[in-house]
């Protein structure tokens, strides 16, 4: 398939042309929307004598040079123009087609609005253009609309001029005086409401902040409003980084393909990361939005003003902006919480990308199509990549190269060894080694051994590296790893809390004068993203929860204790043995619980067991019929032996107002209700009393999947209350996917007919859809095959109209490595019969091609 061929990080070339400037007119009309683009074109290469121009689904007009006709060549996906000047003027004239445009790519409607989404190529799709992210143009852009169908028209930059036109049309004229990629376009028209606001920058600059929303939802865009001040008054205190435009606009939107997108001056965003009220959103709905907001807005200096060289670049831009959000929620709130979410999201997520066909680093060397590296590889690994750096060189110098960084570098498009100088340059230290994180793929396995000398008083430490083999990589290089270390003395008295480099595959640290073999906390705050190869002791993980300096320590120590007992049961159900959970580790649990210094937020997640998918991620094969029994004895036998203090924690929390409160609240509940259906009044109490959406939803979740005849009284509840809301009936329909019940492909299948469900709706298909095959495991993967069967035809009918969403649902289906020789067969056969597909796209051919190699 020639479409499908690879790009390669090693073929990069820079472009023949360059565009310094560019004039868009639209004339937004349906299905005949017109667009002018006058571009000033300069030659970069004196033997390049054709151009060409990138696009897609374009129906082409009229082609000027100078004003004068010339000859060219319209392909696939090119235009191509036999030029033979230095620099000139080019116009080109297309007509596009915004309401069939069912891709979320290029300009499309969004239920009733026009709006945009070009990155990575989706400017291609609005007019032929050099669509590459080291062209970087200014671009003027006039649009014209029906006025009283679309009375906001919007475009990046500086409003410079408006005004009516006959037939109850009306313009604006927009101006950014900053150069940018084609991917940082943006217009959006329509008929919103409007929250207006203001922002005193530090050198005394007022910026106009306006958030735009569906009508009716005014009340629930204040949250966005106050995340994005604080973002930009935490950018200037913590990065000195002040926003440079006149105005900053915002527009919720309820097709999109992302969560948000960056656009100068003009972010484009998912709906469900800005409405937000008390009754219809949870705590975790706040959280993402605050997060959310502030990543966008800090790709104002990381990724617009500073963007990319190519696309093979894109952690430059992602990871440098995920860590900077992930700094600033922490700052803002619990810097524990906010952690452990980021090292879930490693170890869930990225871990089994690493060791699956999509494994890449996290600056990829080919691709297919772009799209498919949005990964949580580029994105969150990038960010620990940052982190790293930021750990070795500590936040005085981290911020001197940030400082060398934006001065080297304004207006550019450059790489991610351009981003690692700066930070070497303006610190002295040598980040060569530290390098490979960008080149070399997969997670590391640190295997540490220890040993006690009573008689020398010392305490010896032998960490060895490995990286595995990935597709395209072997006989990989040591990495430079930051081991962030404590050790603990039996009292719990920190005896070392110190952070060492390891460089070499294998490396000796010794400590001495130390009287007793310490405890030791290794790799604390997920130092690095590797997989740790260490045997605990229980009495060793449950020292640690009571007693590491760090929070995020306590909690691994959690999670580590809890695993081993999991997969102690699974060792004893395939041995015909009784299952068993040792008293220490109900004992080390109903400390923390007991404990009154210990802040709710993190007793909440030691309470919330790791689950199915990242245990998985812990070994090489799993019995997955054992996993399933193994966990769930676990949890139930956990609840039944602390439910005399689940219950009292229950009652001391319920009438707190505090995300901490709540969140603990909502796992006594989810545990109580493992134990007995007694606590169902409980439950249905809270569900009728809850004046918000986190306790609510809370009930809502522990009842899903406990066999309650109380589930589907609350449920249907919920519907009936919800059911013109869309972004609160998502929240049912993944709840209905997540089901554990035995005819979840019919309740599917009817569900796909509810008023509340769409499949040309982004959001309705994550939720419903990704719902079930991400976390209800054990039904996706039925022995049957009927999970497989059903995504399999999810992805046939998302294939021919997005496909960005069908490559992202197919991930779990490709990650079978793991699994039995049964159900990877039927895997097999469900991907094998997607590659046939004839008009497969290249989001999905690269992804299930690469799985079945």
């Amino acid at each position: 398939m020639q479409q499908c061929q690879a790009k390669h990080l090693k073929d990069y070339r820079s472009p023949d042309f360059t565009i310094s400037h560019v004039v868009l007119e639209f004339d937004l009309n349906g299905v005949n929307t017109k667009v002018k683009a006058t571009s000033q074109v300069k030659r970069l290469r004196a033997d390049a004598t054709q151009l060409a121009l990138h696009g897609e689904s374009l129906n082409l007009d009229s082609v000027l040079v100078d004003r004068e006709k010339v000859n060219y060549q319209v392909e696939a996906t090119q235009l191509v123009i036999e030029v033979d000047s230095d620099a000139f003027e080019l116009v080109i004239e297309t007509q596009i087609d915004p309401e069939a445009n069912t891709s979320l790519e290029g300009l499309y409607m969004s239920d009733g609005a026009y709006c945009t989404q070009c990155e990575a190529e989706g400017f291609r799709k609005i007019t032929y253009f050099l669509d590459r992210p080291d062209v970087l143009a200014k671009y003027d852009v006039r649009i014209e609309a029906d006025q009283a169908a679309f009375p906001y028209i919007l475009s990046n930059g500086n409003l410079v001029e408006k005004g009516e036109l006959p037939n109850g049309r009306h313009f604006a004229v927009w101006e950014d005086p900053f150069p940018k990629p084609a991917y940082l376009f943006a217009l959006v028209a329509g008929d919103f409401d409007l929250l207006e606001d203001s922002f005193i920058t530090m050198n005394e600059r007022k910026v106009l902040l306006q958030v735009f929303v569906d009508k009716g939802n005014l009340h629930k865009a204040h949250h966005a409003m106050a995340s994005l001040k604080k973002s930009m008054a935490w950018d200037e205190q913590r990065f000195g980084l002040e926003y440079d435009l006149d105005i900053y606009m915002i527009v919720a939107v309820d097709f999109f393909n992302m969560g948000a997108m960056e656009n100068k001056g003009l972010n484009v965003f998912n709906t469900k990361y800005v409405l937000a009220d008390k009754e219809s959103a949870t705590d975790d709905d706040y959280h993402g939005i605050e997060s959310v907001v502030g990543h966008e807005y800090f790709h104002n200096w990381t990724g617009n003003r500073v963007t990319c060289r190519d696309w093979f670049q894109l952690s430059l831009k992602e990871g440098l902006t995920v860590f900077r959000d992930q700094e600033f929620s922490s700052d803002l709130g619990s810097r524990a919480v906010n952690r452990i979410s980021a090292i879930r999201v490693m170890k869930n997520q990225q871990f089994a990308e690493d060791s699956g066909p999509m494994a890449h680093p996290i600056r990829p060397e080919s691709v297919i199509e772009m799209n498919n590296f949005y990964t949580v590889t580029v994105y969150n690994k990038g960010a620990e990549v940052i982190r790293m750096m930021h750990t070795l060189l500590g936040e005085d110098n981290f911020q001197a190269g940030m400082r060398l960084y934006f001065e080297r570098h304004d207006g550019q498009a450059v790489t991610c060894d351009d981003f690692v100088n700066a930070m070497q340059d303006a610190s002295d230290l040598d980040l060569t080694q530290f390098k490979l994180w960008y080149s070399q793929a997969g997670t590391p396995v640190v295997s540490i051994d220890d040993h006690f000398d009573p008689q020398k008083k010392q305490y010896t430490l032998t960490v060895s590296q490995t990286l595995p083999d990935t597709p395209g990589q072997t006989n990989k290089q040591a990495m430079h790893i930051p081991f962030d270390l404590e050790l603990l003395g039996s009292d719990g008295q920190s005896l070392v809390n110190q952070v060492l480099d390891i460089t070499q595959e294998s490396q000796r640290f010794v400590f001495d004068g130390l009287t007793y073999k310490p405890t030791p906390s290794l790799f604390q705050n997920f130092s690095a993203p590797i997989r740790l190869q260490y045997e605990f002791s229980d009495e060793q993980l449950v020292n640690l929860m009571r007693f590491a300096s760090s929070e995020v320590a306590r909690w691994e120590a959690s999670v580590q204790l809890i695993s081993q007992a999991i997969w102690l049961n699974i060792t004893r159900i395939q041995s015909g043995s009784a299952m068993v959970l040792a008293p220490q580790i109900v004992d080390g649990y109903r400390g923390v619980l007991l404990d009154p210094q210990l802040d709710s937020a993190l007793v909440a997640e030691i309470f919330t067991l790791p689950s199915a998918a990242s245990l998985i991620e812990q070994v090489d094969s799993i019995d997955l019929d054992a996993l399933e029994i193994a966990r769930e004895f676990v949890e139930e036998e956990l609840a039944a032996q602390c439910e005399d203090e689940l219950l009292v924690k229950y009652r001391q929390l319920h009438h707190i107002d505090s995300v901490g409160a709540r969140a603990l609240k909502s796992r006594c509940l989810m545990m109580l209700l493992k134990v007995s259906e007694q606590h169902d009044s409980i439950a249905k109490t809270q569900f009728e009393q809850a004046d918000n959406m986190t306790d609510t939803l809370a009930v809502l979740s522990a009842v899903n999947n406990s066999g309650l005849v109380l589930r589907d009284e609350l449920m249907a509840a919920f519907e009936r209350k919800w059911i013109d809301t869309p972004l609160v009936m998502d929240k049912w329909l993944m709840l209905q996917g997540g089901q554990n019940r035995e005819d979840i492909i019919d309740r599917l299948a009817a569900l796909e007919e509810h008023a509340a469900f769409s499949f040309t709706n982004p959001n309705r298909v994550r939720s419903l859809v990704g719902g079930f095959v991400a976390q209800n495991l054990y039904r996706f993967h039925a022995k049957d095959g009927s999970g497989y069967r059903y995504l399999t035809d999810i992805l046939k009918k998302l294939n021919g109209t997005n496909p960005q969403i069908a490559s992202r649902l197919v991930t779990p289906l490709i990650q079978y490595q793991k699994f039995d020789d049964c159900r990877k067969q039927q895997i097999k056969k469900c991907l094998k019969e997607l590659l046939t597909l004839p008009d497969l796209s290249k989001d999905l051919y690269e992804k299930v091609s690469k799985a079945l190699l």
